[in-house]
């Protein structure tokens, strides 16, 4: 297992995304500890994994905007599993509306969970992996990092907010042998983030007219497959497999980067 016995956090951990990436480090043998807002669900995850695994897999109730939650995140995985090797900061929301319409609290919020929530992360994260003087902190962010996204400026702004913190926390903390990188994923189209029926983006987009003519959600989806020259949605398994390689000692020489996993997509 190329991560055997490593201790990692992953925040929003408990569904989506953040459940795969989850079960992935598991399965290459890092003791988890699965940290989401929502309480029940992150302790049934954990015992779903733990029972698959064998590892070590603990649900913590956790909101990323909130820093005596975050600080009791990082200390207790110091004193139970005895440090921290990996972090993957996933949580984030995303609330799409044209830049007219927008409303004001909406957007403070994604800025606030997106962003502000990187922050404290890192901030704890660096504060037990500083004098272990090792560690990779690994920020899932998105193509909307790199790219500007109509009547999503929320969004967009927080993830090259999110690179520039990427870039910045690399730099302050390459001397400690502590690495800082992000993952930007394409569009996950089969996930609950896109397919829920009232709050997913393929309802979110064609409510907001992103895609010029779209009649319905199917529509929509052909829309953002018609983007990508590798003429597929990015899965699970993608950003899984970039965690993991950035995770591991085999890019050890790798800090600063915004990797683009987006099937072409996205290049820079």
């Amino acid at each position: 297992m190329t991560l055997e016995n490593k201790v990692a956090i992953v925040t929003g951990g408990a569904q989506g995304l953040g459940h795969a990436i989850s079960r992935r480090l598991a399965r290459e043998g890092c003791h988890v500890m699965i940290a989401d807002v929502n309480e029940s669900r992150a302790g049934e995850t954990a015992a779903t994994i733990a029972g698959e695994t064998g590892r070590r897999i603990i649900g913590v109730k956790t909101d990323v905007t909130q820093e005596e939650e975050v600080r009791a995140l990082f200390d207790r995985a110091a004193q139970e599993l005895r440090r921290v090797d990996i972090v993957v900061a996933n949580a984030g929301i995303l609330i799409a509306e044209p830049i007219a319409d927008a409303d004001a609290e909406k957007w403070r919020a994604v800025m606030n969970v997106n962003l502000f929530g990187y922050f404290l992360i890192t901030k704890h994260a660096c504060r037990i992996m500083k004098p272990q003087r090792s560690g990779s902190i690994i920020n899932i962010n998105s193509k909307s990092g790199k790219k500007g996204s109509a009547a999503n400026s929320a969004y967009a702004a927080s993830k090259f907010g999110g690179i520039g913190h990427t870039q910045s926390v690399a730099l302050e903390m390459a001397p400690f042998n502590v690495r800082c990188n992000a993952i930007c994923p394409g569009n996950l189209l089969d996930s609950p983030l896109w397919t829920h029926p009232e709050k997913g983006l393929f309802v979110q987009y064609l409510r907001a007219g992103k895609v010029a003519g779209a009649k319905n959600i199917e529509d929509v989806r052909q829309a953002y497959v018609n983007q990508v020259p590798m003429k597929r949605g990015c899965a699970y398994d993608d950003v899984c497999n970039a965690v993991v390689f950035l995770a591991s000692d085999q890019s050890s020489y790798i800090t600063g980067v915004a990797l683009s996993v987006t099937g072409g997509q996205e290049m820079n």
